[in-house]
């Protein structure tokens, strides 16, 4: 009677050991749910900051303007940097230069002589293929000076404000026509139009951003001075 007793609870305890078995199974897939997590906190990757063109003023040699744009443009090309220079402006305004025989010569005057305009994405291949071009002299902007040496300092490029690169072409559109003259006091001249035509005298002073002038005609026997238009004379030789 008593052996039945020994061997039951030996029996009952043999099912719990393997009830517990499935729960260490169980825990595998918590594992595989952290994969992803890891996954999802990596760092981004850096976005490139968007490289902006902007207008910058180039001092030049003078009467060069012309030859340093287009060489600057071939030389954009050549080295490559065209997709950052991306323009070159000389702004001008329409003038009138009056010869001495008379005759007028449609010209081109620049509002600032020494000077050329670029719109340009600033790195370093841009800034040497500028300071590079024969007649560049540099840009416009600000001297870094050096702590220790007493050479000139670097100059820094600075880039025009909106208000600025407006200003200039506006001006550029809206200035008048220039008349440029060979005349200085002294020069005889003959009036060809207006009320003194066929009148001959003596300039006494030239007014180039007006147009105009001053001669001494002699009107009724007296030297009378009298304001002209560059368009109204002519220079007698």
């Amino acid at each position: 009677m008593s052996e039945p007793l020994t061997d039951s609870p030996i029996e009952a305890t043999a099912p719990a050991a393997e009830a517990t078995a499935p729960v260490a199974e169980t825990t595998a897939p918590a594992a595989e749910v952290l994969a992803p997590a890891a996954e999802v906190l990596e760092a981004p990757a850096p976005v490139e900051k968007m490289q902006v063109a902007r207008w910058y003023a180039v001092q030049v040699a003078s009467s060069c303007e012309k030859k340093v744009k287009a060489t600057l443009e071939q030389r954009a090309v050549t080295l490559g940097v065209d997709n950052r220079i991306l323009e070159i402006e000389i702004p001008q305004t329409p003038g009138m230069k009056l010869k001495k025989d008379g005759s007028r010569q449609s010209t081109e005057e620049k509002v600032f002589p020494g000077y050329v305009l670029v719109r340009m994405v600033l790195d370093e291949d841009t800034m040497m293929a500028v300071r590079s071009t024969p007649n560049v002299i540099n840009f416009v902007g600000a001297e870094e000076r050096r702590a220790t040496a007493k050479a000139r300092g670097h100059i820094k490029p600075r880039p025009l404000s909106r208000t600025e690169v407006d200003r200039i072409f506006k001006r550029a559109a809206e200035k008048k026509a220039v008349v440029k003259v060979d005349l200085t006091e002294g020069d005889q001249i003959l009036v060809t139009a207006g009320p003194f035509k066929d009148f001959q005298g003596e300039v006494i002073e030239v007014s180039g951003e007006r147009n105009k002038l001053k001669a001494l005609l002699s009107i009724f026997g007296r030297e009378t001075p009298v304001e002209l238009e560059f368009s109204q004379i002519s220079k007698q030789s």
